[in-house]
């Protein structure tokens, strides 16, 4: 942009050059005198600064030397007519071709000191056209998509496998990460998740998660570890609990230690147990306990369970906690009802609430048709809860029923 404003300089100083040749011929023209011709030379073409006298010289030389000094007649006391005291046409526009040059200097010098042109300064459309303007930043956005080139944070985070359509759909997550700086914020976060244990592959589907960590004051999170610890949590347990259940360390620890203890009260547990307990489902320590304590409920109010039972059955089957109420029904109704799978029994082999009641009812119904349905370890056959739910179709057919696969799909198609 420099060398633009100092070449429309070079050609505006030009310019008056040559307008202040012209407006001196047409004084000639008029009959003005030499004396004239020095007084309203200034005023054309003289520019602000030191070369004002310069300037007003070179126009008077440059028009005409005899005009600005007597001619010989007037020495003599005679007077020619003015006409013979004009200069040609031919001489006048030699002498014009040469103003340029003989002002070369002063204009190399005003070049340099030609201030920075002004952002309000009118431009051409061809040099509009040229210019490369960066994207503006969204003022309103739906998705944090439109952001990502004009953020370092979500940038970074993007490569760390973070997947931002899935962050913008939590509540105020989206705003968070425009408002972190990945240097001052995000990367200690990253560097503690890692001492934790928390794999590189796992950072990405972890912060997918769980973005609010980002936030979280770094002092309170290294106590909480340290809470952790201090109930005999080893290294590779706390890092299984925080990688399966990413909120966890938003917890404080008077809310940690309350969970711990309700689960160890309500079910009887001992402190070993307690803890295996949340080890194999940590998101027992950052649900909800309504559904837990409505589930312990069911089992013991419906379902018939006594206390002793129930706590075996959660301590072999964490999920059954937090299974649907209806599911958990449905399930027993077939198995203990239809069936007629005993409580013990169903104590004995709790996983079998963690079956999809088709799969169940489809096998005990191809075992009834072939007659094998015996689920009495008393019994010669016998089958047990876990070899019906737990093995795959062909080992079943095979193993179990006795029969090939293809009887089993043609049984199916029975239903």
């Amino acid at each position: 942009m420099a060398v633009w404003a100092r070449q429309v300089s070079r050609w505006r100083c030009l310019l008056n050059t040559s307008r202040a040749v012209e407006f001196t011929r047409r004084l000639r023209s008029r009959g003005c005198t030499a004396q004239a011709c020095r007084e309203f030379a200034p005023l054309v073409v003289l520019p602000p600064g030191k070369e004002a006298v310069l300037w007003r010289l070179q126009a008077c030389r440059h028009v005409s030397v005899g005009s600005c000094s007597p001619p010989d007649s007037a020495k003599d006391g005679s007077f020619s007519s003015p006409e013979s005291n004009l200069p040609s046409v031919q001489q006048e526009q030699a002498k014009a071709e040469t103003l340029p040059d003989l002002n070369a200097k002063i204009l190399d010098e005003d070049w340099d000191d030609i201030p920075p042109s002004s952002a309000l300064e009118v431009i051409s459309e061809e040099e509009a056209v040229q210019i490369i303007a960066e994207p503006l930043l969204p003022i309103q956005s739906s998705t944090l998509r439109d952001y990502v080139d004009h953020s370092e944070t979500l940038e970074k985070l993007v490569h760390l496998g973070v997947d931002l359509s899935q962050v913008e759909k939590r509540q105020k997550a989206g705003q968070l990460l425009l408002t972190l700086d990945f240097e001052k914020d995000v990367k200690k976060i990253l560097l503690f998740l890692k001492d934790v244990g928390v794999e590189d592959n796992q950072l990405g589907p972890f912060l997918t998660k769980n973005p609010y960590i980002l936030a979280e004051d770094l002092e309170a999170l290294e106590t909480r570890v340290a809470y952790l610890k201090s109930k005999k949590f080893d290294k590779s347990e706390i890092a299984q609990m925080v990688s399966r259940a990413p909120y966890l360390l938003l917890f404080s620890v008077e809310r940690l230690d309350n969970r711990l203890g309700f689960f160890k009260n309500e079910l009887g547990l001992s402190v070993k147990k307690t803890k295996d307990l949340v080890i194999r489902l940590p998101r027992l320590l950052t649900g909800k306990l309504e559904p837990v304590k409505e589930n312990l409920q069911v089992c013991q109010i419906e379902l018939g369970f006594q206390r002793n039972e129930i706590q075996q059955i959660v301590y072999k089957t964490p999920k059954i906690l937090t299974a649907s109420r209806k599911r958990l029904r449905q399930t027993f109704d077939y198995l203990h009802n239809i069936m007629g799978i005993p409580h013990h029994m169903l104590t004995r082999f709790p996983q079998v609430f963690n079956s999809k009641l088709l799969r169940i009812r489809e096998r005990h119904m191809f075992l009834a048709f072939l007659g094998r349905a015996q689920y009495d370890p008393a019994q010669p056959s016998y089958i047990s809860l876990d070899q019906l739910v737990s093995l795959p179709d062909e080992v079943f057919c095979t193993e179990i029923a006795k029969a090939s696969m293809q009887d089993f799909e043609n049984f199916l198609k029975t239903l």
